[in-house]
């Protein structure tokens, strides 16, 4: 499947900034005047309660902390919760980390009882991987199999987090997440305008989805002068994909996806289908959920994930969901027990983070995406987070992993043409009535800082929200010492 919106929030198109003239020309900032000139911004919105801590990124003996407001009060955080999940999967697993998916037979003759395929949660597995795996087997000799099982039992507990919202986990975003994941358990569109009044063509990631569903197009394609916006969702009760919103005529098209409600079912469906096609017979397919292999099978084929450096970014860059809670599932299995992966891996994540520096009574998690709003953290969590991890062995692969201002992921859009532009590495986060952003900055005329900033608001727009964050990083990158 092609990359998909994966954002704590419902897609749309990123902005770029705004920024005023006056700000790009105004001169530049003392430490001294830091406070006085983000207070003036923050005082512009009194219904918005603010999280905000900036230090310079430095040793604790050395560190200063140039600005804090409640940095200390737990806040919903949004998709800032992956900073935690990321960092401790990185502590824990190691840049080299790779997530295995195995097919096991109970023999290597040509017919088989039993050909098992083992998910251990790999996010990045794509049907063309199980084509692969199909071919590698046809190549060592297996014809015939009598019975076909996907193995869904490394991940225990429940797939979909209770604490989504019921309309989320309809989303590409809000899929389940499960042993035997494939597509990252989405049905993936490419949503393209025609002319005027038209319809938005769409075009199939995987098109041997489409005879299993059923397009209802209620879409249409804009004028230049209005707005866009999408909402596309499956139906609870029917194999129904339904289409709504908007896109300019003449504009980029848009990828959006919707989950499965039975994905470990999808995966092995689509599994032997890859089979039939590469002249192996399957008598009968079923899938296992707590039944664990029996001792004695033979690992016939595999395939590894890329390394966890890589899923990093994909987590953190294009701030996937999905990924971040397979991280934070694999931590949990891999600390502790499995009975429940997302309670194992929540409880495993704090001693991992206290030992670089992060306390914590800071931070309370549900998930590790931050799509649930039950999540609470503090803006001295994040800089504590992110000011550890600067010290570690891992420094440059979890920088690595952040979007970067102008550049890539959730900031491709944001900061272009400004000072900050290439000199912010950060992570984005926004559900519905919360915006955040926390990384590093490198100022032109001042040493590199690691700042947190949290907002909570009832009524005020995310835009007028999000402008205020994009004009507090402005003033900080005109920062010098004087």
């Amino acid at each position: 499947m092609s990359p998909i919106p994966a954002i704590a929030q419902s897609p749309s198109k990123p902005s770029s900034t705004v920024v005023p003239t006056q700000l790009l020309a105004a001169s530049s900032v003392c430490a001294s005047q830091l406070p006085i000139d983000i207070n003036r911004v923050i005082s512009r919105l009194p219904a918005v309660r603010w999280g905000v801590q900036v230090q310079t990124l430095s040793p604790p003996a050395t560190r200063r902390t140039l600005y804090a407001r409640n940095a200390t009060t737990l806040l919903a955080p949004a998709s800032n919760n992956k900073l935690f999940t990321t960092a401790a999967a990185l502590q824990k697993l190691g840049a080299t980390y790779r997530i295995r998916t195995s097919v096991t037979g109970d023999s290597t003759n040509s017919t088989l009882a039993t050909l098992r395929i083992i998910g251990r949660g790999d996010p990045s597995l794509k049907t063309s991987h199980l084509n692969l795996l199909a071919q590698r087997l046809s190549q060592k000799g297996i014809r015939q199999v009598a019975l076909l099982v996907g193995d869904d039992t490394y991940f225990r507990g429940a797939a979909t987090n209770p604490n989504w919202d019921a309309d989320d986990t309809l989303q590409g975003y809000g899929a389940p997440v499960n042993s035997l994941m494939l597509n990252q358990n989405g049905i993936g569109l490419t949503l393209f305008p025609q002319n005027v009044g038209q319809p938005l063509r769409v075009q199939w990631d995987d098109p041997t989805d489409t005879p299993d569903w059923r397009l209802n197009n209620q879409s249409v394609t804009v004028s230049a002068s209005q707005g866009e916006s999408l909402d596309v969702a499956r139906d609870r009760t029917q194999p129904v994909i339904n289409i709504e919103g908007q896109l300019r005529a003449g504009s980029a098209s848009e990828l959006v996806a919707t989950s499965i409600s039975n994905p470990g079912n999808y995966l092995i469906q689509k599994f032997r289908n890859a089979l039939t096609q590469a002249k192996i017979t399957v008598t009968q397919a079923t899938v296992v959920k707590t039944t664990p292999a029996p001792a004695g099978e033979v690992e016939l084929v595999s395939l590894d994930s890329p390394t966890l450096a890589d899923l990093l970014k994909e987590t953190n860059q294009e701030s996937n969901n999905i990924y971040a809670e397979v991280l934070l599932k694999t931590v949990g299995i891999q600390s502790l027990d499995n009975l429940d992966a997302t309670a194992s891996g929540i409880t495993a994540i704090k001693p991992i983070l206290f030992a670089v520096g992060v306390p914590p009574m800071q931070y309370t998690m549900v998930d590790g995406s931050g799509l649930a709003d039950k999540n609470r953290a503090s803006a001295e969590a994040f800089t504590k987070t992110l000011q550890g991890m600067a010290q570690s062995p891992n420094a440059q692969v979890f920088r690595a992993s952040l979007p970067v201002a102008g550049v890539s992921g959730t900031l491709k859009n944001r900061f272009r043409g400004t000072a900050a532009q290439g000199r912010l590495q950060a992570k984005t986060g926004t559900i519905s009535g919360v915006t955040s952003l926390s990384g590093y900055l490198t100022p032109l005329n001042y040493p590199p800082i690691a700042f947190s900033i949290l907002t909570n608001y009832p009524s005020t727009s995310t835009a007028t929200v999000r402008s205020a964050i994009d004009e507090i990083v402005l003033i900080m990158t005109r920062l010098r010492s004087c």
